[in-house]
């Protein structure tokens, strides 16, 4: 039977790109594979001549031979160089194909979804001979792969064997692998925890609610950890063939009255006396290491930030690395004057703009 050309089998123009070619032996290789057109001679032929067009046109040496002398380049009727010579044996047994096992490992994951690649599967391959994928129809073809309905037995020149598909047509057994069963789904919790806690780290029980009821954990805080990131529990997720997936903690860290972080820095209010802020002294800063005093400049205005050093967040990443504390002044203005104070505060306005009672003028 003439066979027809590899470009009009999978579709494509003579200029397609290795893109386009792979693109369309996907869609054809799943439309009429075995497995879902089970007893269909028809479709079992399809496939041959589809696997076999993707053979020649996705190897770039087999494709420039092919666009030089076609059908011919395969069955020994041909010579180029020495790279196509000889007889190959008839028909379809005439081709085969050194690719990429990578590559055809994408396409089986297409083909046959999780039994190949699940989504949380790790793939472990091995190729078993120097040849890659070769010599089309021998042996039992992909008899090594484990999870995928309808693997193993032979193949037979007249079609399926032993009840399933024996093998990827036109590959032969120089390819193994083996795939690791899926885990369990991983799992999701909030936990809050102090601003204390977030800063120090250390110990702490949780109490989580879940349809199998409650469980506790004990978790570890690394100390400096802020809100919106996640604390791994291995093994805590659900559980699966391949072992439990993991419980992923997303921590919020709860404020604390009177502080605020950002970063590694934490910014406090620091309220000072009319006085003081006027004439100097020293103030009290709380910080979560204990109280601070530290000294106020005469003339210190609202809004000044003082830094005290190293009294910030500790890095997750370095131990020995903190950030600041700023103490931000905010100047207390008394509410509630006797009428000395009063008459004192005056004469000392009077005094600092250089205007003496009853010399004052207003304007007309």
């Amino acid at each position: 039977m003439t066979k027809r050309d590899y470009y009009e089998v999978l579709g494509v123009s003579k200029d397609a790109d290795d893109a386009a070619i792979k693109r369309a032996y996907r869609k054809l290789a799943k439309k009429y594979h075995p497995d879902t057109n089970a007893g269909d001679k028809k479709a079992a032929e399809a496939f041959t001549e589809v696997s076999e067009a993707y053979s020649v046109l996705s190897d770039k040496e087999k494709r420039k031979l092919y666009d030089q002398f076609g059908h011919a380049a395969f069955d020994g009727s041909a010579q180029a160089g020495g790279g196509a010579g000889g007889s190959a044996g008839p028909g379809y047994q005439s081709w085969h194909f050194e690719g990429n096992p990578e590559d055809m490992e994408d396409i089986f994951g297409d083909l046959f979804g999780g039994a190949f690649r699940g989504s949380s599967g790790k793939r472990r391959s091995s190729r078993t001979s120097s040849g890659g994928f070769h010599q089309g129809y021998s042996g039992s073809g992909f008899s090594g792969f484990s999870g995928g309905s309808g693997f193993g037995g032979g193949y037979s020149q007249g079609g399926f064997t032993d009840g399933g598909f024996s093998g990827f047509h036109g590959f032969g057994g120089s390819y193994s692998g083996a795939y690791e069963p899926q885990k369990g789904s991983d799992l999701t919790a909030d936990v809050d925890v102090t601003f204390e806690e977030a800063a120090f780290g250390g110990k702490k029980t949780i109490h989580l609610k879940s349809e199998s009821g409650d469980k506790s954990y004990e978790i570890t805080i690394p100390a400096g950890i802020e809100s919106g990131k996640t604390i791994r529990l291995k093994g805590k997720g659900m559980p699966g063939p391949g072992g439990a997936g993991d419980l992923l903690l997303k921590i919020t860290v709860r404020e604390k009255p009177g502080f605020r972080r950002e970063g590694m820095d934490i910014y406090t209010k620091l309220h000072v006396p009319f006085a003081t802020a006027a004439l100097g002294g020293e103030a009290v800063v709380p910080t979560i290491y204990g109280n601070v005093v530290c000294r106020i400049k005469a003339g210190t205005q609202s809004g000044t930030k003082i830094r005290l050093k190293g009294k910030g967040i500790v890095s997750m990443k370095n131990s020995s690395v903190h950030g600041d504390q700023y103490a931000v002044v905010e100047i207390d203005v008394p509410k509630n004057l006797s009428r000395e104070a009063a008459e004192k505060l005056q004469e000392f306005e009077q005094i600092r703009t250089g205007k003496r009672a009853g010399h004052s003028h207003s304007a007309a």
